[in-house]
């Protein structure tokens, strides 16, 4: 690891932690229905119109049952329309290239994953979606299943910090609020400095331009309304790119700046989920403690993934390949990676977009060193719940923090509370399922895969490696991430269905017992606390909450991993890579 790339680093988590609080704040008036700074003033009549339009009367609030059922209808509306918009894109407008249907496949896959909040791409964007398609399907799918995300961890808030109540909240009302307070302003400001960058936003057709190096020969350069669609899909961390290549295309990301922003993007509105956290159930120290936990298990692994790639590929020593930093060369393992952009921030980029739900990539993690990949799969194996997708990934990490709370009970004999609330079997039962079902889809997905013939035709790699890029793939699909390890050919009737049930099984197997366990605790009176109640907001709870969650994490997939990356990684120590 060099100092230059260890100081960005550091300024990366600066900046992030330093805007934690104010965006927090802010996104707390707007759950709890307070002035937005005059924001409110210009977009509440909008507000207003959209409630009148669909029917919606913002101060009815619904039991867990009414805001699961709601969300449940408005996803499947979505993976509907979004459906037949990539089937009938050959008659609609806004396609100058000419792009023919999606296969019903690929078409299923893509609307299951836009839906979820996982953005898993089986196919090269610029060649495959038509300008409408994109900006009128994608990019609004990244808007509206963010924003799901965000409703239901706003009802899980409400549900810890209310008092013997039956509701817990409107979905509709989250829905919308989340989409026009916060979603599109940080989306506009985001994506006019993308532009001032150089990421085309543009309705204009393909480009046909001579080579530089051969002016007689032609090449076709894709463009189209780009700027706006990645703003989102950072922001709401949704993943997926314009672009085949995605953030790694120079239209995509162009500059350092371009790409500082857009990762600064994928953990922000996580990170200040935290602060909202705590200041909608009254105590700011809880939402600190569960934000220092996640940037506690984030950091290790990203300096490993860091340190790995920086350090290189030892056969390369072996052929007298110069694999150090100097100011001539980046050194380490350079596969795959951009010039522009180094070891340093394609490493920051691959933790920090597993550790959220984003996917997103400046790298392809393909060509990681073995220890270097197992990071960003790893993070992803933790449920999502290191930062996680908005939303999503704080109600995850709170559904550990309950579990914590159970076993921190069970150790001195005594029923667990949490915020006042007494944990029961109830709670407990609802959260094993969250806990379990997301490791029994990925499992279950890879063994599936690594036995039958549709399902290892797609490896482009034997051995250890080629388990990886399935167990990568069932492991991104099954946790709403979107990511890929790239070896894999998995735009396949096979990879297409599976991959689209596992993303749907586990958004929504998650999210409604979330609500169950929301609409428990809203019922609950608070309890007292006693001498004997366990501070969550401690040192020491904070360990132990971080230890719950490696622990799950570690003894679920460490039988898998080992016969992937680790055991690669040895045979690449002892030079059989």
């Amino acid at each position: 690891m060099t100092t230059n790339g260890l100081l960005q680093i550091a300024f990366y988590f600066v900046v992030l932690l330093a805007l934690a609080k104010p965006l927090g704040s802010y996104m707390a008036r707007v759950y709890e229905g307070k002035s937005l700074l005059g924001l409110d003033r210009v977009l509440g009549p909008v507000e207003r119109l959209i409630y009148r339009l669909c029917g919606v009367r913002p101060e009815e609030e619904m039991d867990w049952k009414g805001y699961a059922f709601a969300l449940l209808l408005f996803s499947v509306i979505s993976l509907l329309v979004l459906y037949l918009q990539q089937r009938l894109q050959q008659w609609l407008p806004l396609n100058p290239a000419k792009l023919g249907a999606v296969t019903p496949d690929s078409s299923f896959n893509t609307a299951a994953s836009f839906t979820t909040n996982t953005n898993w791409q089986g196919y090269g964007g610029e060649s495959t979606m038509s300008y409408l398609t994109q900006m009128a399907g994608l990019a609004v799918h990244n808007f509206g299943s963010a924003a799901a995300g965000m409703a239901v961890l706003a009802a899980f808030i409400r549900g810890l910090a209310r008092r013997s109540s039956k509701t817990i909240g409107n979905f509709w009302v989250d829905l919308t609020r989340t989409t026009l307070y916060i979603l599109l302003p940080l989306s506009l400001v985001l994506a006019l400095l993308l532009v001032s960058q150089g990421v085309v936003q543009t309705f204009s057709a393909y480009k046909t331009v001579p080579l530089v190096e051969s002016p007689s020969s032609m090449q076709t350069l894709a463009v189209g309304p780009v700027a706006s669609q990645i703003a989102i899909k950072q922001l709401g961390t949704n993943g997926g790119g314009f672009f085949n290549t995605n953030s790694a295309h120079p239209f995509e990301n162009p500059t350092p700046l371009s790409n500082f922003l857009e990762m600064l993007s994928i953990l922000l509105i996580p990170a200040a989920l935290c602060y909202t956290f705590g200041r909608m159930v009254g105590d700011t120290r809880q939402g600190w403690a569960v934000l220092a936990a996640m940037t506690i298990i984030l950091l290790p692994l990203l300096l490993l993934c860091y340190s790995q790639e920086q350090h290189g590929n030892p056969a390369f020593a072996g052929l007298g390949v110069d694999q150090a930093a100097t100011a001539l060369q980046p050194g380490g393992n350079m596969e795959g990676k951009e010039a522009r952009y180094g070891i340093a921030n394609s490493a920051l980029w691959a933790a920090t977009t597993t550790a959220a739900s984003n996917g997103s990539v400046n790298s392809m993690h393909d060509s990681y060193t073995p220890l270097g990949g197992l990071v960003p799969l790893f993070l992803m194996q933790f449920s999502e719940t290191i930062f996680g997708g908005v939303g999503s990934g704080l109600y995850g990490m709170l559904i550990f923090v309950i579990v914590a709370v159970f076993i921190a009970g069970l150790m001195v004999g005594r029923t667990p509370e949490y915020l006042g609330k007494k944990i029961e079997s109830y709670e407990i039962k609802m959260a094993s399922l969250v806990v379990l079902i997301m490791p029994l889809i990925v499992l279950l997905f890879t063994a599936v895969a690594v036995v039958v013939q549709p399902g290892l035709k797609g490896l482009a790699n034997p051995g250890a490696h080629g388990f990886s890029e399935i167990l990568y793939a069932f492991t991104s699909m099954g946790n709403n991430n979107g990511s890929a390890f790239a070896g894999l050919s998995a735009n396949t009737p096979f990879y297409n269905t599976t991959g689209g049930l596992a993303m749907l099984f586990s958004r929504f197997w998650l999210a409604i017992p979330t609500l169950a366990i929301a609409g428990s605790l809203a019922k609950k009176k608070l309890v007292p606390a006693s001498p004997g109640t366990l501070p969550t907001h401690t040192p020491l709870f904070i360990v132990l909450l971080i230890g719950t969650v490696v622990l799950v994490g570690a003894l679920t997939f460490f039988p898998a991993l080992a016969l992937g990356p680790i055991v690669e990684h040895l045979r690449m120590m002892a030079g059989g890579v």
